[in-house]
C-alpha cells in the first residue's frame, strides 16, 4: 500500500469487531463511527514494510525514509476534522500523533549521533551500496566487487588501529556497537544472496568477504571490551552499572506518560503514601502482640513459608482464592477461558538475581530456592516468598492483574497497544492491590502485615529511582534504602536494584506501579460515587477501552472532549503539602 492512500484506505475499510468493540460505557450519547483505529493500523503495518527493505536501522537512510513517512501521516492527520470525533477517537489521535512525533525527535537525535560517528566509519557507505544494490538484484561485476570488499577490510582494520589508542566518546560508543552491528549483518544478507549462484562472483568474492568480514567481528568485539572495562570503572561496589538519565530526561519522560508532576512532586506523594502505611502496619502490629514496632511482625511474617517444593501448589490455592472473592463481590467479569488458560514456571536462579518475587503475565513466574543457591541466599529466597508476601501479589501478577489484563487486551482494540504504557499495566495490577485491601481481602493481621510490605515497597521505588536517576543516590543507597525502610532482605533489595536499573526497564517504570494505581484508584471514586458507573462496570470499561494513558482513559469515560495539542493536567494526586 502506497503511504499517501493510507488514511483514505482507513477511512474506507470497515473495522474488525475485535477493534470496535464497544465497552460497557454506561451513556445515551451517539458514538460517531470510529475512524482511528483502521488509521493505526495500517501505519503500523506499512511501518512494517518500511523495515523489511531499510534493513540499515541505525543508518541516515532509514532515519529519511521514516521521517519522509511519519511527517506525510502527521500533514493527513492534520485534515481529519477532529472536532466532529468520538472522544475515543480523539483520545486515539492525540496518542498517535504523540507517538509518531516522539520518534521523530528519536529519528533526529540518532541522525545526529550517526553524523558525529560517520568519520570514523567511511567502510559502512560501501558495504550500505553494496546492500543497496541487492536490494533490486542488480548484478555486480566479481572483480570491482571483490576490490571493493578488500578497501573496506583495509578501512576496518585503519578504525581498529585508531579505536584501540581512543574510541569515540562515550555518548556514540553505544551507538558504534548497533551500527557495527548491522553492518555485519548487512553485509552477510548481500554475501549469501549472490553467493553460489553467481560463479564468477563465488569464485572471486568469497575470500574478501570472509576477510572483511572477520575485520569487523574484531571491531565488535573491541567495542564490546573497552565498553566492559569503562563501566567497570563505575561500580559502586554492588555489580550494578546502570546509567542515571538526569533531571531534563526525566521532565520529558514524565510528560510523554501524561504524569504532570514533577519529580519532587512524585517524591512528596510517595512519602504520604508511606505515611500511610506506617500507620496501618501499627496496627496490623499491635494485632499480632509486637506493639508498634512494625519490624518484628514483618519478621515474624517472613518465617511463616511452606517448604521447597511446596510454593507452587500454594499459589495455585491463593491464585483461586482471588478469583473466588472477585466473583462473590461482583468486582468484575472473569472469562471461564481466562481462568482456565492461566499457567506457572519456576524462575532460574539466574532470573532471580533479577527477580527475587514473583513475575507474571501470560502465566505467573515463582521465586523460590533452587539446588544451585547457597545456604543464606536459599533461607532469604524462602523468607522474601513468604505466605504473606504471596498473599498480597499472586492476584496481582494473575487474576484480577496482569493475567486478566493481558487476556483482555489481546481481545479488545489490540490496536491500542501501541499506546502501551506501564502506568496502565503496572498501574492496574496495582490498583487491585489498593482495592482488595479496602474490601478485606486481607483478613488475618498476617495477610495485612503481607500487603503493608509490598504497598511500602512500591513507596520506596518511587523514592530511589528518582534519586538515583537524579544522580543523588548510588545503586548501593538504593539497596539500603529497600533493607533499612521497607525491611527487604539484603538478596532482594539488591535483585530489585539491580531488575530497576540493568533490568531493561525504563527510568519511569518503577514509578509506575504506585502512581497507575493512584490514577485508576481516583477514577474509580469519580465514577462510582457518582453513580456513573458500577464497580464491575468501570473495571470490565478498562480492559475493554486496552493500554493507554490513565488520563485519557478518564476523558473516555467521562465523554470529555479533548483538543489536538491536549496536554496532560489531571492532578489525580490531590493537593500537596
Amino acid at each position: 500500500m502506497k503511504a499517501k492512500h493510507l488514511l483514505l484506505t482507513a477511512l474506507l475499510l470497515p473495522c474488525l469487531s475485535v477493534v470496535s468493540a464497544k465497552p460497557h460505557v454506561v451513556s445515551a450519547i451517539e458514538i460517531p463511527q470510529s475512524v482511528m483505529p483502521g488509521i493505526i493500523a495500517n501505519y503500523y503495518t506499512d511501518i512494517e514494510s518500511i523495515e523489511r527493505v531499510y534493513i540499515f536501522r541505525q543508518h541516515p537512510e532509514y532515519f529519511t525514509r521514516m521521517r519522509q513517512h511519519n511527517d506525510q501521516v502527521l500533514a493527513e492527520l492534520k485534515k481529519l476534522d477532529f472536532g466532529s470525533m468520538s472522544v475515543s477517537d480523539q483520545a486515539d489521535y492525540i496518542l498517535f500523533a504523540r507517538n509518531i512525533n516522539s520518534m521523530n525527535v528519536n529519528l533526529g537525535e540518532k541522525m545526529q549521533q550517526y553524523r558525529l560517528l560517520e568519520p570514523s566509519i567511511p567502510f559502512a557507505v560501501t558495504i550500505v551500496s553494496l546492500q543497496q544494490q541487492r536490494r533490486r538484484g542488480k548484478y555486480l561485476d566479481a572483480a570491482t566487487t571483490a576490490a571493493q570488499l578488500k578497501t573496506v577490510q583495509q578501512q576496518i582494520n585503519t578504525t581498529i588501529a585508531t579505536w584501540k589508542k581512543q574510541l569515540p566518546s562515550p555518548s556514540l560508543q553505544a551507538n558504534a556497537v548497533m551500527v557495527v552491528k548491522e553492518l555485519d549483518a548487512g553485509l552477510a544478507n548481500f554475501y549469501n544472496f549472490y553467493k553460489g549462484y553467481d560463479p564468477q562472483f563465488t569464485w572471486r568474492v568469497t575470500q574478501p568477504y570472509k576477510d572483511a568480514d572477520k575485520a569487523l567481528d574484531e571491531l565488535a568485539e573491541l567495542l564490546k571490551t573497552k565498553q566492559e572495562d569503562k563501566s567497570s570503572a563505575t561500580d559502586d561496589g554492588t555489580g550494578i552499572k546502570g546509567q542515571p538519565i538526569g533531571a531534563a530526561a526525566l521532565k520529558q519522560l514524565l510528560e510523554y506518560e501524561m504524569i504532570p508532576y514533577t519529580a519532587e512532586e512524585l517524591v512528596k506523594i510517595a512519602n504520604r503514601e508511606f505515611e500511610w502505611c506506617d500507620a496501618e502496619m501499627r496496627k496490623a502490629s499491635q494485632q499480632m502482640g509486637f506493639g508498634t514496632e512494625w519490624k518484628k511482625a514483618l519478621e515474624k511474617t517472613k518465617t511463616n513459608y511452606v517448604e521447597p517444593g511446596k510454593q507452587p501448589e500454594l499459589i495455585n490455592r491463593l491464585a483461586e482464592e482471588a478469583i473466588a472473592f472477585l466473583e462473590k463481590n461482583d468486582l468484575v467479569t472473569v472469562p471461564a477461558l481466562a481462568k482456565e488458560a492461566w499457567r506457572m514456571n519456576m524462575l532460574t536462579v539466574e532470573q532471580q538475581r533479577f527477580a527475587p518475587f514473583f513475575l507474571g503475565g501470560e502465566s505467573i513466574l515463582i521465586a523460590y530456592p533452587t539446588d544451585e543457591m547457597n545456604e543464606a541466599t536459599k533461607e532469604m529466597s524462602l523468607r522474601s516468598n513468604n505466605y504473606g508476601f504471596a498473599h498480597a501479589t499472586v492476584f496481582h501478577e494473575l487474576i484480577p492483574g496482569h493475567n486478566l489484563q493481558f487476556f483482555m487486551n489481546s481481545r479488545f482494540k489490540s490496536y491500542r497497544e501501541c499506546f502501551y504504557t506501564p502506568f496502565s499495566s503496572e498501574g492496574w495490577a496495582l490498583y487491585w492491590e489498593m482495592l482488595l485491601w479496602d474490601k478485606g481481602f486481607h483478613f488475618t493481621p498476617e495477610e495485612k502485615v503481607g500487603a503493608l510490605f509490598w504497598r511500602m515497597h512500591r513507596c520506596a521505588r518511587i523514592i530511589f529511582s528518582l534519586n538515583y536517576h537524579l544522580g543523588k543516590w548510588t545503586p548501593k543507597q538504593c539497596i539500603d534504602f529497600l533493607v533499612d525502610r521497607v525491611g527487604h532482605e539484603p538478596f532482594s533489595a539488591e535483585s530489585e536494584v539491580r531488575r530497576s536499573f540493568t533490568g531493561g526497564y525504563g527510568p519511569l517504570y518503577q514509578i509506575a506501579y504506585m502512581m497507575g494505581g493512584l490514577q485508576l484508584r481516583a477514577l474509580h471514586k469519580e465514577i462510582t460515587a457518582t453513580g456513573k458507573m458500577t464497580e464491575k462496570q468501570f473495571h470490565d470499561t478498562f480492559l475493554h477501552e486496552n493500554t493507554l494513558p490513565i488520563e485519557m482513559f478518564r476523558a473516555i469515560v467521562l465523554n470529555q472532549r479533548l483538543t489536538r495539542d491536549y496536554k496532560t493536567s489531571w492532578r489525580f494526586a490531590g493537593a500537596l503539602k
